[in-house]
């Protein structure tokens, strides 16, 4: 048995010296994959995290290499995390190169996953990562286009596209891109069958601004390449703007590009567009940060509207619901603002057959309205006092209310023993024995406040647009999150390397 395995056969306590509930390794790893993190959080220092996730992978590997290929899809398309699985997926192809080649594809999907990618792998000692590595970077690297080439392939930032076709020399599909690749590579090429990086070259060597719009707007350059090609301006930020993404607003608005009428409606018209923010992928969370940064009331507002639009298609709980938000001092910051908007996107979707308490050491209640927009409500919440994870319940139990379902949105920081389950235990026996309740962790810590041996409870690790979709169908009689894992099939994915042919996989750049 390895080192990384014996750690999940040892007793566990939490962060503050508590004893916490077990859970099976498959969730575990599937926390770590969709919390994501690696960086500093509250109670715990980066290097011990970065432990941690190496640590879980590795018994993963060996334990459930199947659960884990699995689990790498999954974080990556449904949880639209990145780097947790792209490390987990160079762990993988070490041990299990055929799960690897199947399910390269469906994790990497975009360059700077291949960058992070073999990054990590050199980073490992693992240099080129061998030949079953060669052989899906290479199968990746058939389908790099004009756009891929121009935005991902600069100098400067690790690995890149060029950096890439040096290891992997892969097959151009055609002479156009096999002076695509010279091109990366650095090398002579003639660029007449491609027009977007012949624009590339000559904006770098315009002098005048007339000249630099006009490049930019004929050959549809993308404002990352623009902007690392020149020194922008406002005219470069105007040119640009009918193609940048909506996370540049605060940008926009600190230029002074809204201020013109067109601009302006252009923004707005976006940001109202419910089928495009459902294509664009962009979570809740982003258009809060947004919210706080710009200043312009009218952007504001369709900042405010757009929230609420990106959950108008999601399905509705059924039942009665009772929404609990933790807002004690470990919350503060991201991890308040994503509970906050994610609290009330449930609450609105009860249509008012719900409950809606915070609480830290004690309970509130915040007086949420359905007809108040999400992000208005969310930034008057406030991080403040200790944490009973227990109170809410018992308040529950107290008021007697009756509810079909209890979600209680957490970082799991308890720092007077573990009280949930205990007053979980009570309401189920006194008031609805029947009550499922989903606990949704933002933290990446290992620690559970309820045995895995209660079916009736669900974790829910991390958050994304996918969420409440989860928790309607786990409402309605849906298994675990682990279990729903366990039924992808693998022998669906693929393997690429079984044939010649490659289909595009799109995905979120975060």
């Amino acid at each position: 048995m390895s080192r990384a395995v014996q750690r999940f056969t040892e007793p566990l306590y939490n962060t503050q010296g508590y004893r916490a509930h077990s859970r099976s390794v498959e969730e575990e790893y599937l926390q770590m994959l969709l919390t994501n993190t690696l960086g500093h959080t509250f109670y715990a220092a980066a290097h011990d995290l970065l432990a941690q996730a190496a640590e879980t992978h590795e018994a993963l590997v060996e334990l459930n290499p199947e659960f884990m290929a699995k689990a790498l899809v999954f974080a990556r398309q449904k949880g639209f995390m990145r780097l947790q699985p792209i490390y987990g997926l160079a762990v993988l192809s070490k041990a299990r190169p055929d799960l690897f080649a199947q399910v390269f594809a469906h994790v990497v999907l975009i360059p700077p996953d291949l960058a992070d990618f073999l990054t990590i792998l050199t980073g490992m000692g693992r240099g080129q990562g061998g030949r079953a590595v060669k052989r899906q970077v290479a199968l990746f690297l058939r389908q790099t286009s004009e756009y891929w080439a121009i935005k991902y392939g600069g100098r400067g930032r690790g690995y890149n596209l060029g950096d890439a076709i040096a290891t992997a020399h892969p097959v151009p599909t055609d002479e156009r891109q096999q002076a695509l690749f010279r091109y990366l590579r650095g090398h002579e090429t003639t660029l007449a069958d491609l027009p977007q990086i012949a624009a590339v070259e000559r904006l770098k060597q315009a002098g005048q601004d007339k000249e630099r719009v006009r490049l930019i707007r004929e050959g549809k350059l993308p404002y990352e390449t623009v902007t690392g090609a020149v020194t922008a301006n406002k005219r470069i930020w105007e040119a640009l703007l009918y193609q940048m993404p909506l996370r540049h607003l605060n940008m926009l608005d600190r230029e002074g590009l809204l201020e013109r009428p067109q601009h302006l409606r252009y923004v707005v018209d976006r940001l109202g567009d419910a089928e495009a923010l459902r294509k664009s992928k962009i979570l809740p969370l982003r258009f809060a940060t947004a919210y706080d940064q710009v200043k312009h009331p009218v952007v504001k507002e369709a900042l405010a509207q757009a929230v609420d639009l990106t959950f108008e298609s999601l399905p509705k709980l059924p039942g009665r619901t009772a929404i609990l938000l933790d807002i004690s001092g470990s919350m503060d910051g991201e991890y308040l603002r994503t509970g906050s908007v994610f609290a009330l996107a449930l609450y609105k979707k009860t249509g008012g057959s719900s409950i809606f308490l915070t609480f830290d050491d004690q309970v509130h209640d915040p007086k949420p309205s359905r007809q108040a927009g999400i992000l208005l409500q969310a930034s008057r919440i406030r991080a403040r006092g200790g944490t009973d994870t227990g109170a809410p319940i018992r308040r529950l139990t107290e008021l007697r209310e009756h509810v079909d379902q209890i979600i209680i949105i957490t970082d799991e920081q308890q720092n007077d023993g573990s009280p949930f389950y205990t007053e979980l235990r009570r309401y189920r026996s006194s008031i609805n024995r029947e009550a499922k309740a989903f606990v949704v962790d933002l933290s990446p810590y290992r620690g559970a406040m309820v045995p895995r041996e209660d079916r009736q409870t669900h974790y829910i690790y991390g958050w994304s647009d996918q969420v409440l979709s989860y928790i309607a169908a786990a409402a309605h009689g849906f298994d675990s999150m682990s279990a729903r894992v366990s039924r992808i099939e693998l022998e669906h994915l693929g393997d690429r390397s079984k044939s010649e042919g490659y289909s595009k996989h799109s995905g979120p750049d975060g």
